[in-house]
This record gives structure tokens, sequence and C-alpha cells, in this order.
């Protein structure tokens, strides 16, 4: 799991923990950090566009590609152990949570370069791929 999810994660435990008198006052906090945040991506838009182009671009490094090959692997031929199962299961949470960073640095790349998002899609995902 990458850090900005643990930490969202970690926020998320505990804005539920907030009284509610007291979310108010946390949800606003939280609104004008991302107000913020906004403005800044909007007024440093190539440094915004490197951050999303990293989002885009990042994958699992090779050796966990494999071992995640290797247990997807065992898995259709059920083979798999319990401990395996889980190691596997976590793999592919780390992955959806990439893809769904993915699609959200594309649809904000889109939209800050002002292109059609299937052109980036083209763009970045493999041919292989299914999307679009």
């Amino acid at each position: 799991m990458t850090a900005p999810t643990e930490i969202r994660q970690r926020a998320i435990a505990l804005l539920e923990q907030i009284p509610g008198e007291s979310l108010v006052r946390a949800v606003e906090f939280l609104e004008a950090l991302s107000h913020e945040a906004l403005q800044a991506s909007e007024t440093t838009p190539k440094a915004s566009e490197t951050t999303l182009l990293e989002i885009i671009q990042r994958r699992l490094p090779s050796e966990e590609q494999e071992r995640l090959a290797y247990l997807r692997q065992r898995n259709e031929t059920e083979e798999i152990t319990d401990a395996e199962h889980q190691e596997l299961l976590i793999y592919i949470d780390r992955v959806e949570q990439q893809d769904a960073e993915r699609a959200e640095a594309l649809i904000k790349l889109a939209q800050l370069r002002q292109v059609d998002l299937k052109v980036l899609i083209k763009e970045f995902l493999p041919p292989h791929s299914n999307v679009a």
C-alpha cells in the first residue's frame, strides 16, 4: 500500500471517531486544505502535470510484478496456499488502487491539457489494455 493511501485511510478512520459537532469543523478544515491545494496546482501547471505523469506511469517494481504473476498462476491452477492467497489479495488491492489513481490522474491531465481523455489513454496505457 502506498503512503498516500495509508494516510487517507488513517484520516477516514479519524473522521469516523469525531463527534458530530466537531465533524463540521473538520470538514471545513479539509475543504480549506483542498482549496489551497487546488489553487497551488492551478498556479503551477507544469509541476501538477509532472505529478500526474508520475502517477500515470507508476507500476509495481519488476520483482513484485513477477511475484504477482506467480501467485496468479498458482491461483489459476488451484495450487495456492492460504498465505499465498492472502499475499495475492494484497497485491490485487495495490494494483486496483494504482489503477484508480491512474484513472483519476488521466482525467485531471486531460482537463489540464484540454484534450480528449481517449487521446491520453492511447498515449499512456499499454496497447493490450481493455480500456477505451
